[in-house]
């Protein structure tokens, strides 16, 4: 009797077990019935975390106990608690989420290689949505720059006033100092600064991510200033075959197309486009304020779902661009001995990327990821050519380990660097970087989570000097969840930049004598930068109201200038500090938005401080936007820059230009019209830009629009 009661107990347990380690089939859809991939599942008090496939599918193997408590959460949709039922393992249990439009926090962010969402993140991140990209798309669809140029504490600076050529600036630092990254990859540095925010057109792009301030620990050297983002569109669960079209006064012309399908094993993306633009003078002094241009984009992107848990990814850029700016007369092939100036630029780019995920268990993963290219540019001016090819690579394996409390990213990658000149120069350039990195995230509790990272890296310059040492790149970042409505970052860390020749000072020259830079003279570039935030956001009824108050500061030790053809590191540093003020207000289908710029940016070189040329220390941005969703858009937008300093010690005039545009949606396409600079606030209303004489003519610094009031209009089409 004992043993038969031992055996039913013992039976009893198992089979209790057994039930208790059962299969849920988890299909997780929009309330349209599409799959969402990439939801996180988290079981409630556990740390055990799953993620679904592309089909949407979570298989989830463990205690399956009717009344706990599963929490769902996805960008875009709000996260909702799910209680497990009673059902049996075979049936596939289908749970609908509700969109949740306008909770910006639930943004997943791909810069912190963790695809965390935002609110999560003690690293104070910026998202320019698919929607607002849309909506910049049809203002300047050919390339970014504009996108760039109207969001807080980041500007453009022009460095060529006929060939237009300009560098992206973050709080008043130089060009080089920011990182602009393509999907999680560098493909747009050295020789190509002054040409890429030009040939990156919006219309492939899901979304931009801005970080400010040193981001070094997972990116390495150059991130100093900051570093840019761009994420492209991956496939749907619908086809998507999208084509702009566009038309502006300034002669120019923008054909955009993008295509994206997705299978069950197999998906691609197309993105390609047509550029063109006619030499234009609208000031009427005989040189070029936009280049005669014409360029051409293909990128291709292939992806693969090998199973649930290995995804992978293949791309290629291609652009091909021709840009000649300089003497109207000349441009236009009628060149004699007194119009003679041209700036002519021939590049293309090449490039290949590659990227292979696996989800080891519920709670790690790991990436690999490789980038290699050649960046090739012809510069020809009188009586000069500077031509070369560029070769860079980036290969990178991390590792994730992500519970709930706690998740560490680690990993090591390798960036290499070549110039190769060709001929009439004395520049010639290669570096190649090791790095390794670690980083932790911990949620103390509800309200405080800290992340602290360590970066070590060893370059190699082929040149002759000593190697340039191992540099040690700690960073910190605090954030504080003080209620429902509030929260605040705070941060810093080290960054480093090693020393280029392709710097702004460089690019304005058109590279016409510059020697190599000699690793035996020339230090490192090392900075520190600490930033602080208070996030303010509430729901007043309809009203919605969110403002952020940003505080930055970084110093940068022994810059290099450029003088005389020679490179050298300043005796001194240079330092940027200020604020950022961004507030937001909507109510239906109005929204509001004024941010503003404070940046005091100077030099302390040799026991003489003064400000840092061609930095505005005030910049006012102001728009505002009705929207019908799907069928109309109306926005009119301000800027103000103020005075700043140029580098003849002369001081540059304070410009508010403004902006119209109207667009009307159906459902396979809209049209819109678009007009920048109604004011026509243009340099050349200030004064001549330059001196000498037309066959040899000096150029001012360029700190206000040249181009002056220009109208787009153009036509959006959906065919699937």
């Amino acid at each position: 009797m004992m043993v038969r009661t031992s055996l039913l107990i013992f039976t009893f347990f198992i089979t209790s077990f057994v039930r208790a380690q059962s299969l849920l089939n988890i299909a997780v859809k929009d309330r349209d019935g599409a799959a969402l991939p990439a939801v996180n599942l988290v079981v409630k008090g556990t740390d055990k975390v799953l993620s679904a496939d592309s089909n949407g599918i979570i298989n989830y193997t463990g205690p399956v106990i009717p009344g706990s408590i599963f929490l769902l959460s996805h960008t875009g949709f709000k996260t909702i608690e799910w209680v497990i039922p009673q059902t049996g393992s075979s049936e596939v249990i289908e749970i609908f989420m509700d969109r949740d439009e306008d909770d910006l926090d639930e943004v997943i962010v791909n810069s912190t290689r963790n695809n965390g969402l935002i609110k999560n993140i003690p690293t104070r991140i910026e998202i320019l949505s698919a929607e607002e990209l849309d909506e910049k798309s049809t203002m300047k669809p050919g390339d970014i720059k504009m996108l760039l140029n109207e969001s807080t504490g980041i500007s453009t600076q022009q460095t060529s006033p006929v060939s237009s050529t300009a560098d992206i600036r973050i709080q008043g630092l130089d060009g080089r100092y920011t990182q602009i990254l393509k999907d999680g990859m560098p493909l747009y540095t050295g020789l190509s600064g002054g040409l890429s925010i030009l040939q990156i057109a919006p219309l492939d792009l899901k979304q931009v991510e801005y970080i400010k301030g040193s981001a070094s620990t997972l990116y390495g050297g150059g991130a100093i200033a900051g570093l840019i983002n761009l994420v492209t569109k991956t496939p749907g669960p619908k086809p998507e075959l999208n084509f702009l079209v566009n038309v502006n006064s300034a002669k120019g012309l923008d054909a955009n197309s993008f295509y994206s399908q997705k299978g069950k094993k197999q998906g691609v993306t197309v993105f390609g486009s047509y550029n063109r633009n006619g030499a234009y003078d609208p000031a009427g002094i005989g040189f070029t304020a936009i280049p005669k241009t014409e360029r051409v984009t293909l990128n291709p992107k292939l992806f693969f779902y090998i199973n649930e848990k290995t995804t992978a990814w293949v791309g290629i850029n291609t652009s091909f661009e021709r840009r000649l700016g300089g003497d109207m007369i000349a441009v236009k092939g009628r060149a004699d001995s007194l119009h003679q100036y041209f700036e002519q630029n021939k590049t293309s780019r090449i490039s290949v990327q590659s990227s292979l995920s696996h989800r080891i268990n519920t709670f790690s993963s790991f990436n690999i990821k490789n980038s290699a290219g050649v960046f090739s540019r012809d510069i020809n001016v009188p009586g000069f050519s500077f031509t070369g090819r560029q070769v860079s690579s980036f290969s990178e394996f991390n590792y994730i380990n992500k519970k709930t409390r706690s998740e560490w990213i680690m990993g090591l990658n390798e960036w290499t660097e070549k110039f190769m000149p060709r001929k009439n120069t004395l520049l010639s350039y290669e570096l190649s970087t090791l790095g390794a990195f670690v980083q932790n995230t911990f949620k103390i509790n509800n309200w405080f989570t800290a992340e602290s990272g360590l970066r070590a890296d060893k370059n190699f310059p082929a040149s002759r000097g000593r190697p340039a040492g191992i540099f040690i790149l700690p960073r910190i970042n605090f954030l504080f969840r003080i209620n429902n409505a509030l929260t605040s970052r705070i941060g810093g860390g080290l960054g480093y930049k090693m020393p280029t020749p392709f710097i702004e000072d460089a690019e304005k020259t058109a590279f016409q004598n510059i020697n190599s830079i000699d690793f035996a003279a020339i230090e490192a570039e090392q900075s520190y930068g600490l930033n602080a935030d208070i996030n303010y956001r509430k729901h007043f009824d309809e009203i919605k109201l969110s403002i952020n108050q940003f505080f930055f500061y970084t110093r940068l030790n022994d810059p290099i200038l450029l003088q005389s053809n020679l490179f050298f590191n300043a005796s001194g540093f240079t330092d940027t500090k200020g604020s950022e003020t961004n507030i937001k207000i909507s109510k239906d289908e109005l929204a509001f938005y004024l941010g503003y710029t404070y940046t005091d940016a100077q030099q302390h070189f040799a026991g003489n401080v003064t400000p840092q040329p061609l930095s505005a220390r005030h910049r006012i941005n102001a728009d505002i936007t009705y929207e019908i969703e799907n069928r109309f858009r109306f926005g009119a937008e301000g800027y103000y820059t103020g005075s700043q300093l140029l580098s003849d010690e002369t001081t540059g005039h304070s410009y508010i230009i403004f902006g119209l545009l109207v667009q009307k949606m159906w459902k396979r396409f809209s049209v819109f019209v678009n007009a920048e600079n109604l004011t026509d606030r243009r340099q050349t209303r200030f004064g001549s830009i330059w001196s000498g004489t037309v066959a040899h003519p000096m150029f001012d610094d360029i700190y206000a629009p040249l181009d002056g009031a220009v109208v787009n209009a153009g036509v959006k089409i959906r065919l699937l």
